[in-house]
């Protein structure tokens, strides 16, 4: 057909519709606009499109008023009208309109035209993909949608089964942070479904989706914890996995039986009725030679209501490879390997322990308890209150699994789990690094430990980073050391004898180091110090000597200097932190609020703002918390930025002493004003 042709049959189509249009056709109205819209059969004019696209709209046209609403949003032939743009795409929608359905839900997801509100997003995508648009919506990039694509591949769900497919729409999601998707492609990876299994993918994947708080991915997790599948086996973390499980579907384990007495867990594979009668059929075949400690490991034993709470006589002999690793304050620290590695289960079939065991044998940590030869009950105190907390508490403190004693020496020695990165000070370069985000994140769970101790009725005392271990993915911290801890109530009623003062001057409360009783408000201040050294990556004062003029110094209120480029809101709550006046600092429960409360919008702006386009609010957040969350934004950025200049070269003064000591000894040596001004005041 020649080029003339067409043009008179476009004029004759325009014709056609002007006389449609005079006879009231709606359809024809809207057949004007697209004339006018695209010069077809007359003049291009976008403002007679407008005219002619309204009308059709008005007269109940759904497609007119789809059209209406992309005129009103690009300023097509009218002034540009986002909140007109969204009733117009609103009403199409209505009218079943499958693409403004999805068009409408890109319009709540922005906040274009319409208050942000991204579970009515969501319903409209979903409403569009229900109405055969799946595959248009789930590239608009909603995960929900994308996954819910993904199940409909995977179960033949409206559509023809495709494993290939589902895997693609399951990593999309997974990938843009859906929970339910990283589980799902963490299943792909473990099975092996139409592709090569891949454990250490399955386990990426599993952990992700159970960080997000997935019972099902959590459940996966103890299972590749147990068997070594996709990382190392660990204990630790088949129970930390199994309680999360419990914790978050608020269940226990009361429909799991005991194979011997039928009745329910207490635990995950845990009968405390039975495994309490074992124990004590045991107690003949072993001995400390102390009663105390005797008693001790007797008690958990059979109060024990999970593998986690038991403790055990270790024999020297079962402990090779015994190399000193560290020092701490009062004691010196080996690792080692633990042949029978720790009880697991009872097999009523062999009727023996099941235990952990490694070819190497399972890696833990010796503390000797110097002196200790006729140690007593109160001698115990630490380790009872760490056990204690262990119990209320299992994963914000490292694990106890029993007691030895060195042949040598006579010294006892306490058993624990072995962190592979050490203390938090040798993890400082690295915590520098990350942002800001993860660094709340390690902050909360110190937070969560601090809370236990508090809780219980009991203070740490000795809070610093030398006391804070960390495992070796970065992301659990565990309390050590509380050696120093006491309840609340002996402290306040404490008389001069037990009034010395113990500790790491740097992070020590100036009414500490004024020697008045120590009290909750006293490890906040300690804690404070801890967040300074998450913002500069070196310990406090460590140009400077710890003696009588920095003790002077604190009490007079000095505190290391502020970071370049620090958060101001996390400044502010340093400060209240290391108020001089106990009665200014925040409680924990306030501590773990308002953090709590920043992780939450941090993570809500980036799973927003994925993309790495700041355009999009956060809902569910006020005026003061907004712009918190943009200070840490802005942090992580600079952060990137600079990540090449940051030192990990630390200088330390040659009387810098970051293990606790007896801080009294250097208050009575020195007869100078400052000692009077640390004491009067």
């Amino acid at each position: 057909m020649s080029t003339n042709n067409i043009k008179n049959d476009l004029e004759k189509a325009f014709h056609w519709y002007q006389k449609a249009v005079e006879g009231g056709d709606v359809r024809a109205i809207y057949g004007l606009a697209f004339c006018y819209k695209y010069g077809e059969g007359t003049e291009k004019d976008l403002e007679k499109a407008f005219h002619w696209c309204q009308k059709a709209a008005e007269g109940g046209d759904v497609e007119a008023m789809r059209g209406l609403a992309i005129r009103y949003r690009n300023g097509e032939g009218t002034e540009k009208d986002l909140e007109k743009a969204f009733h117009w795409c609103q009403k199409a929608a209505e009218g079943g309109d499958v693409e403004a359905m999805r068009c409408l839900a890109i319009y709540y997801k922005n906040g274009e035209g319409i208050e942000k509100d991204l579970e009515k997003a969501f319903n409209w995508y979903q409403k569009a993909a229900e109405g055969g648009n799946y595959q248009k919506v789930a590239e608009s990039g909603d995960v929900r949608v994308m996954r819910s694509l993904a199940n409909r591949y995977y179960n033949g769900d409206g559509t023809e089964k495709n494993l290939e497919k589902a895997f693609h729409w399951y990593q999309k999601a997974a990938e843009g942070g859906d929970v339910g998707a990283m589980n799902s492609l963490a299943n792909y990876y473990y099975n092996g479904e139409r592709m090569e299994k891949d454990l250490e993918k399955a386990f990426h994947w599993y952990q992700k989706a159970a960080e997000g708080g997935d019972v099902e991915a959590m459940h996966s997790l103890a299972i590749c914890y147990k068997n070594g599948e996709g990382t190392v086996k660990n204990l630790e973390k088949v129970f930390y996995c199994h309680q999360k499980t419990v914790e978050i579907n608020k269940i226990s384990f009361k429909n799991e039986f005991c194979n011997k007495c039928k009745q329910p867990y207490t635990e995950y594979q845990w009968c405390q009725q039975c495994n309490s009668k074992q124990f004590r059929q045991e107690f003949s075949k072993w001995t400390s030679k102390n009663k105390y400690i005797d008693k001790f490991i007797q008690e958990a034993q059979l109060n024990a209501k999970n593998n986690y709470e038991v403790l055990e006589w270790i024999p020297y002999d079962k402990l090779l490879n015994i190399n000193y690793y560290d020092k701490g304050g009062f004691s010196k620290i080996h690792k080692a390997n633990w042949l029978d590695g720790p009880i697991d289960s009872w097999n009523f079939d062999k009727q023996q322990w099941n235990r952990w065991i490694f070819q190497a044998g399972y890696n833990v940590i010796l503390k000797t308890l110097n002196n200790s030869l006729s140690i007593d009950d109160k001698f115990l105190d630490e380790w009872k209150y760490h056990y204690n907390c262990q119990k209320n508490s299992f994963s914000k403190f490292i694990q106890i699994f029993g007691i030895t004693q060195d042949p040598y020496n006579l010294n006892y020695m306490i058993v624990m789990s072995y962190a592979k990165k050490g203390n938090l000070r040798k993890c400082l370069s690295d915590i520098i690094k990350l942002k800001c985000q993860a660094k709340l994140q390690l902050l909360k769970k110190i937070i969560l430990g601090l809370k236990v101790i508090h809780e219980s009725d009991l203070i740490h005392s000795d809070l610093h980073d030398d006391n804070i271990l960390m495992s070796d993915n970065h992301n659990e911290l565990f309390i050590i050391d509380l050696g120093l801890c006491k309840p609340i109530s002996n402290l306040q009623t404490s008389g001069k004898k037990d009034n010395e003062i113990y500790g790491v001057v740097p992070y020590m409360a100036p009414e500490v180091l004024r020697k008045k009783p120590y009290t909750p408000a006293s490890d906040i201040y300690s804690f404070s110090i801890i967040m300074w050294e998450f913002t500069s990556g070196i310990p406090p004062f460590n140009d400077k000597a710890h003696d009588h003029q920095l003790i002077y110094d604190i009490c007079k209120g000095e505190r290391p200097e502020i970071k370049k480029n620090t958060p101001k809101c996390y400044v502010d709550l340093m400060k209240r932190c290391w108020d001089s006046n106990p009665s200014n600092r925040p409680t924990i429960t306030e501590l773990e609020y308002e953090i709590s409360e920043w992780i939450r919008c941090i993570s809500k702006f980036y799973e927003i703002n994925r993309d790495g386009n700041d355009m999009y609010l956060v809902p569910d957040v006020n005026n003061k918390l907004y712009d918190d969350m943009l200070e840490f934004v802005k942090a992580n950025n600079t952060l990137a930025q600079e990540q090449t200049d940051i030192s990990t070269i630390v200088q330390l003064h040659s009387q810098a002493y970051y293990t606790s000591r007896n801080i009294t000894e250097i208050l009575v040596k020195e007869n100078s004003e400052c000692l009077e001004y640390i004491i009067e005041v």
